[in-house]
């Protein structure tokens, strides 16, 4: 993925609370990932309509971090997501 790459869910994936456990959770076709607070941070950025920089820069500003590191991060983070079929770009 590149910055300027516009993610976001595709059909049957969807951020959830499991309240059993009590963690957010990305559920998708026969799939269930628990999400650390990083992956919870960049996922409720996505939403189909900002890009990489503009998820990257809101991060940034909210964790106080250069926004180089975190754009860094959430590229390799969404590719992993993509690689798993989680995560798809416009």
């Amino acid at each position: 993925m590149t910055p300027a790459d516009r993610p976001f869910l595709p059909r049957g994936v969807r951020l959830h609370h499991d309240r059993v456990r009590g963690v957010p959770v990305l559920l998708g076709p026969e799939t269930a990932l628990i999400l650390d607070q990083v992956g919870q941070a960049v996922l409720a950025e996505v939403d189909g309509t900002r890009d990489i920089a503009t998820i990257s820069a809101a991060l940034a500003e909210r964790y106080a971090a250069p926004v180089e590191m975190i754009e860094a991060d959430v590229i390799e983070f969404l590719d992993d997501m993509a690689a798993r079929r989680l995560v798809e770009a416009t």
